[in-house]
């Protein structure tokens, strides 16, 4: 881990935002490319992509403090501390999947398309995010005997946002970062196939859905929350709903295809 990637004394350039950075530049980058190839309004798609992003950053970070709630009501001070965390992704991706449907409206856009479009790049941004956790310290793992244990061993990631030290458990950030660099491989694959509209969104509620969830068992953290009596993750929770909403929307792509 390296939270830091410049240290100036006071002027400190932090790994996970340069990484951040990159994610939004290359996701808007292939959504641009990719929205031109299927003969989309490729600009206005990527002033769309900018403005889903503001508002997926600010969903993630009111997510964090919704599921965090008791902590930050009785130590106000460390609601700070949200600006260096890394939020909770799903309110993030709940936050863009509204913006993105009340934008594309406005906009005059086709919503699946655009949304078939996007959800490559959706994949290669969380794939290089999951790095930049990995750096902060931010997101990790539970308890871990296996040989591929990682141990957190820096101060300021502590500091920060309560990476436990010296302890080795599961590499979780490295678990998502595979997992959401084969989900963007395989959604970029099958929209060059040009199959049915909707089925590539649909695919990427599902394929995520199933993958967060499984992923979720191996967190140490409990700043994602805990719903039903700790029975799930509030991730967990919300990673049902995307994969129920998948379901549904691939099945109406189905029926469709079935029609023509």
């Amino acid at each position: 881990m390296h939270p830091v990637l410049i240290d100036l004394g006071r002027f400190q350039l932090p790994t996970y935002g340069v990484l951040l950075v990159l994610a939004v530049g290359l996701g808007l980058w292939t959504l641009h490319r990719r929205a031109s190839a299927a003969g989309l309004d490729a600009d206005r798609i990527l002033d769309l992509g900018l403005w889903v992003i503001v508002w997926a950053l600010v969903g993630s970070k009111l997510a964090l403090v919704l599921v965090e709630a008791p902590r930050y009501l009785h130590h106000p001070a460390e609601l700070l501390g949200v600006l260096r965390a890394g939020g909770v992704f799903l309110g993030g991706l709940l936050a863009a999947i509204l913006a993105g449907a009340v934008l594309i409206r406005r906009y005059g856009l086709p919503f699946l398309p655009v949304a078939d479009a996007a959800a490559p790049s959706v994949s290669l941004g969380q794939a290089i995010g999951r790095i930049g956790c990995l750096m902060a310290g931010c997101c990790w793992g539970g308890r871990c005997d296996l040989p591929w244990a990682i141990t957190y061993t820096d101060p300021r990631a502590h500091a920060n946002v309560g990476t436990p030290l010296g302890v080795p458990v599961h590499p979780f950030p490295v678990y998502a970062m595979a997992f959401n660099f084969a989900l963007y491989l395989f959604l970029a694959w099958l929209h060059r196939r040009r199959p049915p509209t909707g089925r590539v969104f649909a695919a990427y509620l599902l394929l995520y859905g199933v993958g967060r969830f499984l992923l979720e068992y191996t967190r140490g953290d409990a700043e994602r929350g805990f719903v039903l009596g700790g029975l799930l993750s509030t991730s967990q929770a919300i990673s049902i709903g995307l994969v129920a909403a998948g379901a549904v929307l691939l099945l109406r792509t189905l029926r469709t295809a079935r029609r023509a």
